[in-house]
This record gives structure tokens, C-alpha cells and sequence, in this order.
């Protein structure tokens, strides 16, 4: 991460490439005084801003990116950009490929790029949160099926998002084993899905409506289950976070603690 001197135009960037499918690049910003020339990616750009505004021409077209948009711009397709606000903007951008979007829907995203729903508005923010750190790969592949579905959904001109999810309590229990035999391994949720031979995006909402969890969240509590056992064991914090599939002893805290109440040090001191 880099960013100006104090008193020029800041220009703070922040790049990786996570372990998601799909995702090819996660781009998070904030730019002052400066102006993107057309130029065009190789990949679907989804865009949301969090402070301050983007005025962008797209097919000879402008648009723009108030603070309750999702803006979604397709490859191959020209765009610019600048800020629309005097003190610049702050954004966060997905750099997707084909996988929840095909080529097929270019055309329509040329025509509408900018998409005002909350809903979608709120599940891109998710999907950031979870890419932020490492460990959260499921839950990231799990929410960005939900974004793929409800941005396929605006773009072919129907809501499927207010549809009934259809329920399938057998499909929800085969994944719950897989879960229950991978609990320190993981399991991805494309992986699933090809096991299993359905679509990601019916396999989360199956698991949801069959046990009123996500598939992440019920991985982590299983996790978080073991890691109580092995510390009442007497295992240190640290040992413990390996042991029960975190990415580290920081992962391990930060979930326990949204479950438990309490650090897993705190915890094991209590131990009677």
C-alpha cells in the first residue's frame, strides 16, 4: 500500500489476488485529483463506493456511482473515470471472471451498469469483508454465488432474488456430512457443488433454508466447537487454532470470540 504526501493528491491503493474462484483481483482505493483515461479490462469489474463519487462514460454513455450503487462495467468494453465530488472518492472493486458472468450478458450490462439495490448494494460489502482476511474463503465463494446470482437476475430483467427458494432438505444434509467430514480440511464451495452436482448458488440457498445457517457459518461453529474441547484439554490457544482448521491463532480468536463471548486464552484459563 502507498500513498501521497500530505498536501498532493493522494492516490492509496491496496491489491491482492485471493484464493476464490472467480475472483481475479481485489482492488480497494482512494483517489483524489485524478482521472482514469478509457482503457478496458479482461474482466468484469464490479464497483461500489464508499465515499464521495465516480463519473465514468461507458459506450459513449455517462454514468455514475452515488453512494448506494452498484456499478457493474463488462469486459472488453471501453470506460474512463474520475472523481464527481470535490474530495475525490474511496472504492472497492471485484475484478470477476466468467465464472458467475457470462459473455452473454455484456450487452445488457452496457445498458445498465449501474444497478440501485441495497440488498446487492450490502451483499458486495460482505463479500469484501471476507476477502480482507485469510481463512474466510468460504464464506467469500458463498456470498459472491449469492452476488452472481442476483446480478444475472438484473440483467436478464427479472427478480429472482424475490422468489420462494426451493427447498431441498436432502441436498442440505449431504452437505452438511461433507461439512461435518471436512471440518479441519475445508471445503470449497465449488468443490461441493461438483460433488454434489448441483449449482452453488441452489446449494447455499438449500442449506440455508434447511437449517437457518450458511455453510461458512456452520463450518466455523463446528470449528469453534473443537477448538472449546481441545483447550479444555489443556491445549495452548496457538496449537489449537491449527488443530481445528483456522488460518492462525488470530482467526481462531477473532471467531471464537464472536461465538463464545470470550478470547480462547480467557476461556482456558476458566477451565475447571
Amino acid at each position: 500500500m502507498a500513498a501521497e504526501h500530505a498536501g498532493r493528491p493522494e492516490r492509496t491503493v491496496s491489491a491482492w489476488r485471493p484464493g476464490v474462484p472467480g475472483v481475479v483481483e481485489v482492488f480497494h482505493a482512494r483517489f483524489t485529483e485524478y482521472a482514469y483515461p478509457m482503457h478496458v479490462h479482461d474482466a468484469w469489474t464490479l464497483l461500489i463506493v464508499d465515499d464521495g463519487a465516480v463519473r465514468y462514460d461507458l459506450d459513449r454513455h455517462e454514468h455514475g456511482t452515488p453512494h448506494d450503487t452498484v456499478s457493474l462495467l463488462p469486459p472488453h468494453v471501453p470506460h474512463n473515470g474520475a472523481a464527481a465530488t470535490p474530495d475525490g472518492f474511496r472504492k472497492r472493486v471485484l475484478y470477476l471472471d466468467g465464472t458467475h458472468l457470462g459473455d452473454d450478458l455484456i450487452g445488457a450490462a452496457v445498458d445498465r451498469p449501474d444497478l440501485r439495490d441495497p440488498l446487492l448494494r450490502q451483499r458486495v460489502g460482505q463479500v469484501h469483508a471476507a476477502l480482507v482476511g485469510p481463512g474466510e474463503e468460504l464464506e467469500a465463494e458463498s456470498r459472491l454465488t449469492l452476488v452472481g446470482e442476483r446480478l444475472r437476475a438484473h440483467l436478464r430483467s427479472r427478480d429472482d432474488a424475490a422468489r420462494a427458494p426451493r427447498r431441498d432438505p436432502a441436498l442440505a444434509r449431504r452437505l452438511r456430512e461433507l461439512l461435518d467430514a471436512r471440518v479441519v480440511e475445508g471445503l470449497g464451495l465449488a468443490e461441493a457443488a461438483g460433488l454434489l452436482s448441483v449449482h452453488p448458488a441452489h446449494l447455499v440457498r438449500a442449506f440455508s433454508g434447511a437449517y437457518g445457517i450458511a455453510p461458512h457459518q456452520y463450518l466455523m461453529s463446528r470449528r469453534v466447537g473443537r477448538a472449546r474441547r481441545l483447550l479444555l484439554d489443556g491445549e495452548p490457544p496457538g496449537e489449537v487454532a491449527v488443530a481445528a482448521g483456522f488460518y492462525d491463532q488470530a482467526h481462531l480468536t477473532r471467531h471464537f470470540r464472536k461465538l463464545v463471548g470470550v478470547t480462547p486464552g480467557r476461556y482456558r484459563a476458566g477451565n475447571r
